[in-house]
């Protein structure tokens, strides 16, 4: 790798559990599992290695955790702290570059070229940053220096809990060729299982068949030309920078607009009409982060009511997604806590933000993953109808038989507000 050139990608491993083990040294060295203690259906929020190795994995039901890991302590979750922990990390890699973008807690890329003569060659850089952040913060985070994003996040899970590798920039090729595909950022559950059924299990396996042949496999030429890509290395998207806003999808809805291309209401305090808007604000966003290749951990839901009054709320998702029936519970749970008046309402705005690659893992327990792959056939079945015959083609029907929801092609016009920086 020439020295002036170089993208880091830090990774603390169990970021909260790593926290967790500065604030409390007794934790260290045994199982740990974070996760809200006393609620019901409660998930687990992370894990440290020992629990992982275990059998324990993040999402997994509390109670079925515990009955893996039966000597693991359960920790309740403390996002305030693990903010505080990400940003002083952040701040050690402040001095050596303005690129530095934060892929979600305990994962920074860092942005090395041209700042050889200042610093020296990356791999110097990293070792430093590390080296402080042991010192300073407590906690040991992994690092790869590589050509791009892509195969240096590569790197870290190749490494991880602990280490660190170089990748010499025209090497990429080589390097992934062992790798397994669930270890490639990007590819989706279901892309993953239909790949295993015709025998593709690592990069190398994919890098033996030409655009024409993974098209036949994958069957989307657009994605069969990424996946291309991905099995060589190839990875053209920037790393941002450190004070840039992060990427999200929005979408709006204004019941009061009387201009096209918006169609006429008035205000509303009806529930369905509310609601009908509101999934097809979901299903504009899903359809937006697929073409995207991106997955959201968060959605948010802002009402604007006739008064002026705005309320917002989120609500998170673990695991990330960009399926609209993944979507739509938290974002209905989002509109209820804002929607709380009798006050009628002129505007509704959903955000997806803290955007990530789709997680490729298969899911643990068959039943969990034939309804995943169900769900993913579905919606790229739809994804294909609209794409030949528009957004209005076809639409879902009533969520729930008490919930009031009805499809309405015509029910808003949203307009998005993209921010194309992946």
């Amino acid at each position: 790798m020439r020295p002036e050139s170089g993208v880091v990608h830090f990774n603390v491993a169990d970021f909260a559990v790593s926290v967790e083990r500065v604030l409390d040294a007794r934790l260290r060295g045994r199982p740990a599992i974070v996760a809200p203690v006393g609620a019901a259906r409660a998930q687990v929020y992370d894990m440290s290695d020992e629990a992982y190795r275990a059998g324990v994995r993040k999402g997994m039901p509390l109670d079925r955790a515990r009955a893996i890991c039966r000597d693991a302590p359960i920790l309740p979750p403390r996002p305030e702290r693990y903010a505080q922990a990400m940003k002083a990390f952040l701040d050690q890699a402040r001095p050596y570059s303005p690129l530095i973008e934060r892929d979600e807690n305990g994962h920074l890329f860092v942005d090395l070229a041209g700042t050889g003569r200042l610093w020296g060659p990356p791999m110097d850089i990293a070792w430093r940053i590390r080296k402080r952040t042991r010192q300073e913060l407590g906690f040991d985070p992994i690092w790869a220096v590589a050509s791009n994003k892509l195969v240096a996040k590569v790197a870290t899970r190749l490494v991880k809990p602990a280490g660190e590798c170089i990748v010499d920039e025209g090497d990429e090729e080589e390097f992934l060729r062992p790798v397994a595909l669930a270890l490639l950022p990007g590819l989706e559950r279901d892309e993953l299982r239909r790949l295993h059924e015709f025998r593709l299990r690592r990069a190398g396996d994919l890098q033996t068949l030409d655009m024409a042949q993974l098209e036949i496999a994958i069957g989307e030429a657009s994605r069969a030309r990424w996946l291309y890509e991905l099995a060589r290395g190839v990875d053209r998207s920037p790393v941002l920078p450190v004070d840039a806003a992060p990427p999200k999808v929005q979408y709006e809805c204004d019941f009061g607009a009387h201009h096209p291309p918006v169609t006429a209401f008035s205000d509303t305090n009806d529930a369905t009409v509310i609601e009908r808007a509101l999934h097809v604000l979901v299903e504009q966003a899903g359809a937006e982060l697929r073409r995207r290749r991106l997955a959201a951990r968060r959605v948010g839901v802002s009402v604007t009511y006739a008064d002026g009054l705005r309320m917002t709320r989120s609500a998170t998702l673990d695991p990330a997604t960009a399926n609209d029936l993944r979507l739509f519970p938290p974002v209905r749970l989002a509109l209820r806590r804002a929607w709380t008046r009798r006050v009628r309402v002129r505007h509704l705005r959903l955000v997806c933000d803290r955007l990530t690659v789709p997680p490729a893992l298969l899911e643990l327990f068959p039943e969990e993953a034939d309804r995943a792959s169900r769900q993913d056939r579905l919606i790229a079945a739809l994804d294909a109808i609209r794409g030949k015959y528009g957004p209005d083609a076809i639409r879902f029907g009533p969520a729930t038989p008490s919930s009031g929801l009805r499809s309405a092609p015509k029910a808003c016009a949203a307009q998005n507000a993209k921010n194309e920086n992946p």
